[in-house]
């Protein structure tokens, strides 16, 4: 299309309406799989349409009544009528633009309802993510399929077992309330922490980080708060995206090579995003219980506050990091606990608790704990078994940026081990 950017009819504007416009379709026809088959008629029809005619002063009310009209036309078995009602459609519209009050691309409530559908709490975290990222984020199913290192078909298998999960479940397109919301709330929420750490540090591909993920991630974090802005968890949530984001700009180098924490330069950390996150989760615990997210981002939250690594407050981390054991089943949380542990107690202690994680199944063979073991066994001065770590490591990630990262760490140490 002849817009671009930002502008009414450009990409990015187009991928911020199009879950409005999706969520208003389906609201009215109560079929999700049958409301995205009729929005992508409509928007294959504006990339027909907009570069002839000029984009609408409505693009959302005009992408709405098209694909209302495709919802319409396909009740009918027959193709060419079909097509014929549909160009007809786009025809009259492009001619008579709908009013402004006919749909409002400002109104958020629709994009809710959708990310509380595609988050359903029968699906998967693998599919729920999927299809949030199609649907609400409007990625398309080859790109999504490219993040995730599979063929295009199996993704978009994927998405249509997730759509048809959803619509067995006879759950109708609408807001839950009491209860029933409180769970899909805490699937929504979960949902977006997946996506962010996905978008984080990719689980594959060539760079560290899907900046395109992450970003997705708050967007929607945000739109819940906003809805939300008492819910603890939720302001929990946003705080700790914005606070491990403000660190995206120095978390890699020029040739996007991994840098870790002690080495970044603080200089490049966004430290709007760090008051912000920082504020939202001080906030949050003035409210009452305190969840896993609250925690997390008060320990994210004094990372950002450091003006150096030394400068680290590591018995406050490791205090938390002590609670959020308590409050949470997660062999992650106990190996990071490791990891303030030795910065508090020194290296031994941290490797005493790394042999703990042996004995649990979720995390022994995790690239994580080896890489752990590696930095611990290098401080202290055992170099042949952090190399042996390090590239134990490196075998066992699928992302390039950490792999590289951790076979150049081995490769470093190899001659003081000679």
């Amino acid at each position: 299309m002849a817009a671009g950017g930002d502008e009414p009819g450009g990409e990015q504007h187009l991928r911020e309406l199009t879950p409005r416009v999706l969520g208003a379709v389906a609201r009215r026809c109560g079929d999700f799989a049958a409301a995205e088959d009729a929005v992508q008629d409509a928007l294959l029809a504006a990339a027909t349409d907009w570069p002839q005619r000029g984009v609408p002063q409505n693009p959302g009310g005009w992408l709405f009544h098209v694909a209302c009209r495709r919802l319409a036309d396909a009740q009918d078995a027959e193709t060419a009528r079909r097509r014929r009602e549909l160009a007809a459609a786009a025809d009259q519209i492009a001619n008579h633009p709908p009013p402004d009050d006919d749909f409002d691309d400002g109104i958020d409530d629709d994009t809710l309802v959708l990310l509380f559908t595609c988050c359903h709490p029968s699906l998967s975290p693998p599919s729920a993510i999927a299809l949030t990222l199609r649907a609400v984020a409007g990625l398309t199913t080859a790109a999504i399929a490219r993040a995730f290192l599979v063929p295009e078909a199996t993704m978009a298998q994927r998405i249509g077992r997730a759509k048809q999960t959803i619509r067995d479940s006879g759950v109708p397109f609408a807001m839950p309330d009491g209860p029933e919301r409180e769970v899909r709330l805490a699937a929504v929420l979960h949902t977006l922490y997946l996506l962010f750490h996905e978008g984080h540090t990719s689980s594959s591909g060539e760079d560290l980080m899907q900046v395109e993920f992450a970003t997705e991630a708050i967007r929607l974090a945000r739109l819940v708060h906003a809805a939300w802005p008492e819910h603890a968890e939720a302001a929990g949530l946003l705080a700790l995206l914005l606070l491990s984001d403000a660190r995206r700009h120095a978390r890699t180098g020029a040739d996007g090579e991994l840098i870790p924490l002690h080495e970044q330069d603080r200089s490049r950390w966004d430290r709007a995003a760090i008051t912000a996150g920082t504020a939202l989760v001080t906030a949050a615990f003035q409210g009452g219980a305190i969840g896993s997210y609250q925690l997390q981002a008060a320990i994210a939250s004094l990372h950002g506050e450091a003006a150096d690594f030394a400068a680290t407050d590591w018995p406050q981390i490791l205090a938390l990091y002590d609670v959020l054991l308590r409050i949470t089943d997660n062999p992650m949380v106990a190996l990071n606990r490791a990891v303030a542990a030795a910065m508090v107690h020194g290296p031994a202690r941290g490797l005493e608790l790394c042999a703990e994680l042996d004995q649990d199944r979720r995390v022994a063979d995790h690239y994580r704990l080896d890489a752990v073991r590696a930095h611990l066994h290098e401080r202290l001065g055992d170099h042949a078994a952090a190399i042996r770590h390090y590239r134990a490591a490196a075998a066992g990630t699928a992302n390039a940026a950490e792999r590289h990262y951790l076979i150049g760490k081995a490769a470093r140490l190899m001659p003081r081990a000679d």
